[in-house]
């Protein structure tokens, strides 16, 4: 499986399927921030990292223009980053506190990490089109990562991305899935979804999500992966 997924990475990376999509991480790329104007960005669709026999999953809609887009690692090297990766190291889940770039020595426990759009969208809003040809490589990566139990979809946009996901296989609605921080549902696979609010400067700031919150809904996601049947 580990070769499947070391594959299928290659084959992400290399993927240019939706023409709007690469236009525009190509044009902020080449544009960039000021603050980061001397460094060369990825500039290409983003793939999931983490341990490979993970049981949970983590789930954000896509990568951020000056942060996945940059650095070529989803959740990286922005303000999301910073306060995600103090909850994970502090659940014991991540050996370090900060997700700074590509080849930083991040190592995540029983975690990985993804998104269900692998390239950054215009406005952070991708199409319905462009969200169901990604899910092809979604499928894959649920499928070569056997031994996920548990889903923690990082903010409402990527919690509906995933039901809309379930949609193409399974007769689900969405008013059986009503998002909430720390809402838990089981899936037609038989996996849970849990939500959680966005990791973003918006909610740390206005106090939706706090470390203390965000903290102790990672140690109830570890419980359900232990007793999961």
């Amino acid at each position: 499986m580990t070769s499947s997924l070391l594959k299928l990475n290659k084959e992400i990376i290399k993927c240019k399927k939706c023409k709007r999509l690469v236009a525009f991480r190509t044009k902020i790329a080449n544009e960039k921030r000021k603050q980061f104007i001397n460094e060369t960005y990825w500039g290409k669709p983003i793939t999931g990292y983490g341990d490979r026999n993970a049981q949970l999953l983590m789930v954000g809609l896509a990568p951020a223009a000056h942060g996945g887009n940059r650095t070529g690692r989803v959740f990286t090297g922005d303000k999301s980053a910073d306060f995600l990766f103090k909850c994970l190291f502090k659940a014991k889940l991540a050996n370090q506190p900060k997700s700074d770039y590509k080849d930083d020595g991040l190592k995540l426990y029983n975690t990985y990490l993804t998104a269900a759009l692998k390239c950054v969208p215009p406005g952070d809003k991708p199409t319905s089109n462009e969200l169901m040809t990604c899910f092809s490589y979604f499928r894959k990566e649920i499928k070569f990562l056997s031994r996920i139990n548990t889903i923690l979809a990082l903010g409402k946009i990527a919690f509906d991305a995933c039901l809309n996901f379930y949609k193409k296989d399974f007769p689900i609605q969405n008013k059986d899935y009503i998002f909430s921080h720390g809402g838990k549902f089981r899936l037609p696979d038989n996996k849970i979804l849990v939500g959680s609010y966005h990791p973003s400067p918006r909610n740390v700031n206005t106090g939706r999500i706090d470390f203390k919150k965000m903290v102790l809904l990672l140690e109830e996601v570890k419980k359900i992966m232990k007793a999961y049947k």
